[in-house]
């Protein structure tokens, strides 16, 4: 079965079979949509929508995954320089899995696509995950830095499910950390998981890097984040992860919380 799932993803990359879609990421303060997470979807003619928890770590055992991972990172460079073509600055953030940061070209292959697109490098964000740092962390941090002489942003993803390294962790070029949505689901109820949320909150608040919480459907998680100093948020309580005509119509067209040019976030102390 993971076989014919492996030769089915290669096949659909050939094909066109992957789109990605955009879910907003909104500021808890004034609820301006700031940034946008690109998230790769599939849709097979068979067997119809397949999950990405399904076919991305089928992707990782076999490799695909750093073919997978260029594509994606191309096609949310050239959406994010359309947009700004058209007068909408809005910043996107891919993922970065780990065996793709560790080819030895990465910084170069984000290179060529900014400058193939001509997107700003401030306008893209490349979300890690903690498992980067339990390989070579001295080798991360020579790759990380050389991605942030590019000027690109990077975010820590999914905070809090790994062994991040906090002496590491303060040396990183980083901008963000990422509250994963396993914290988030029990809030505020769960005392636990609120301990858990305020506690790397307060961190990123010593280590002056912005905290965005992913997960959020309820109002009243959201409420929690925002009396905790959380900056921002994602989740199915402002909108799912939508297409690029969705996404434009939800966030500009229907009178949505900014206007055109108006997608901005802090990073590495511009605001972009």
């Amino acid at each position: 079965s993971r076989m014919r799932l492996d030769h089915a993803m290669r096949q659909a990359l050939q094909e066109g079979q992957f789109r990605l879609h955009y879910q907003p990421q909104i500021n808890l303060a004034n609820g301006q949509v700031i940034g946008a997470e690109a998230l790769i979807r599939w849709r097979d003619p068979l067997r119809g929508e397949i999950s990405p928890s399904e076919f991305i770590p089928v992707a990782e055992e076999s490799g695909f995954i750093v073919a997978i991972g260029e594509w994606v990172l191309h096609q949310a460079v050239e959406q994010a320089a359309r947009w700004l073509r058209q007068g909408w600055r809005m910043p996107v953030a891919v993922n970065v899995s780990a065996l793709q940061f560790q080819q030895s070209q990465f910084a170069d292959t984000v290179a060529h696509a900014l400058r193939a697109s001509g997107l700003p490098p401030g306008l893209l964000e490349l979300e890690l995950t903690e498992s980067i740092l339990l390989r070579d962390a001295e080798e991360a941090l020579r790759r990380l830095q050389s991605l942030a002489a590019l000027g690109v942003g990077m975010s820590i993803d999914d905070f809090g499910t790994g062994y991040s390294s906090l002496g590491y962790l303060k040396r990183f070029p980083i901008q963000r950390l990422k509250i994963d949505r396993s914290f988030v689901t029990g809030l505020p109820a769960d005392a636990s998981d609120a301990g858990i949320v305020n506690a790397i909150i307060q961190m990123g608040q010593a280590l002056r890097l912005h905290v965005i919480a992913e997960g959020v459907e309820t109002e009243a998680q959201r409420d929690f984040l925002l009396r905790a100093g959380c900056d921002e948020f994602q989740g199915y309580l402002y909108a799912p992860a939508l297409g690029p005509q969705e996404f434009e119509e939800r966030v500009w067209r229907r009178g949505g919380p900014n206007p055109p040019g108006v997608g901005m976030r802090l990073m590495g102390g511009l605001l972009i």
